[in-house]
């Protein structure tokens, strides 16, 4: 099934806010055998809400549309859209109720403009917003279905997941069944991976594709498969991804689509282990990462950001000639303060960072991007790796903090 997504707002066009509700719907509901097939970013006027909606009925038989519902006057989608499927505004006190209790909850005094938010199409099924004000709105014509959404992101996502999809998959249900297997791949580039597993790709029969999903240095194959018999599919999905996981080796980090922080909260929690973390040009992002996720208290002690080499020296204990001689940038310096933070921090696996994050700061030697990084294992020699990273600081930061995490995987493995 084939979905057309229309994003409304002046904001998404003038650059004030992103759209993230498209793809975060896209990546809902590809496990499903669904797809966007279409995106529009239009005004918030009445000639363009038209015009799109016209088109996406045109070619898909579900439209999405989220923004444009708020309690200002600017938001007009609500009475777009009644006007366009012909229907009039009326009270709905089991919408009023639901704003009711949803301003209660926190702690604000419901006002005219947002008891406003009560009057919807009475030729549509409302769907009671549980985590926002703007009810969601569906309407039925010929057949096909428009869905209009909040675009409050996190309204729109918990909203789509729990309520949306699985009435528009009760809608539209499937005579095919969809199967999916996704590795995590490291140490490749695109073209590079594409080279090594070409004769596996080649032999992949009709009902199965391959994807390559690349994203800061780690690449998601994605096996698809789809076939009316239900129990093969899944079979052969397993039995085609276990050759190839096999064929990559260690280069497979996880056989599931999840963050490096998530996969490494797993792992280390699997061996009983411990980790900490010594950072300098990465400023805390890679703890910033792992606390994150729910549950790496199981696993995570702590962290120092050892910004300054007084503190690398004093905290984690470097060798301040090592310093002096080679700089807080270098191998040595990197492979110390990871085994400092294991015994600063009781742990038993760290990763450490030092680096150049830019715009300033490098040399022809140790340009911008540079960052030397370490590893260390309780009881074990720790390890250093020098990396080079392309784009601005920020960019570089969060390539370092990927890297890093990835190798304190590699390192419990």
């Amino acid at each position: 099934m084939k979905i057309s997504f229309i994003a409304i707002g002046t904001e998404l066009l003038i650059g004030q806010v992103t759209d993230t509700n498209s793809g975060a719907i896209a990546r809902h509901i590809a496990p499903y055998g669904w797809e966007i097939n279409d995106i529009q970013v239009i005004d918030d006027n009445e000639p363009d809400i038209i015009r799109a909606v016209e088109r996406a009925l045109a070619t898909s038989d579900v439209v999405v549309t989220t923004g444009g519902l708020g309690p200002t006057s600017d938001d007009i989608t609500k009475h777009v859209l009644t006007r366009f499927f012909g229907g009039n505004l009326v009270e709905s006190s089991e919408v009023l109720e639901n704003i009711r209790r949803i301003f209660h909850k926190r702690g604000f005094d419901l006002n005219r403009l947002t008891a406003a938010q009560a009057m919807v199409p009475d030729n549509c099924t409302v769907i009671q917003n549980r985590v926002g004000t703007a009810p969601i709105m569906w309407w039925e014509r010929n057949g096909k279905v428009l869905v209009s959404m909040p675009g409050v992101p996190f309204e729109t996502e918990t909203m789509w997941k729990e309520e949306v999809f699985p009435r528009l998959l009760d809608r539209f249900p499937s005579d095919v069944a969809i199967a999916h297997a996704t590795l995590l791949v490291t140490d490749y580039t695109e073209s590079a991976l594409a080279e090594y597993i070409a004769g596996f790709e080649r032999n992949l029969p009709d009902y199965l594709h391959l994807a390559y999903l690349p994203k800061q240095g780690t690449i998601r194959l994605r096996l698809d498969g789809k076939h009316p018999d239900g129990d093969f599919i899944r079979a052969e999905v397993a039995r085609y991804a276990a050759n190839l996981a096999s064929q990559l080796g260690d280069a497979v980090i996880a056989d599931r689509d999840a963050s490096p922080a998530e996969i490494l909260i797993d792992v280390a929690r699997e061996k009983g282990l411990k980790i900490a973390t010594a950072e300098s040009c990465t400023g805390g992002n890679i703890a910033h990462a792992i606390t994150a996720v729910a549950g790496a208290s199981d696993v995570f002690t702590g962290a120092v950001v050892s910004y300054s080499n007084e503190v690398k020296i004093s905290l984690l204990h470097v060798d301040a000639a090592t310093i002096a001689r080679l700089g807080a940038v270098s191998e040595p310096v990197a492979a110390m303060m990871a085994a400092g933070v294991i015994d600063a921090c009781g742990a038993d696996v760290a990763v450490a960072t030092s680096g150049i994050a830019g715009p300033g700061g490098g040399t022809p030697e140790k340009p911008v991007g540079t960052v030397c990084m370490g590893v260390a294992v309780k009881g074990h020699e720790p390890k250093a790796y020098t990396f080079t990273f392309g784009g601005d600081r920020s960019r570089v930061i969060e390539s370092a903090t990927r890297r890093a995490l990835i190798l304190a995987i590699k390192a419990i493995r």
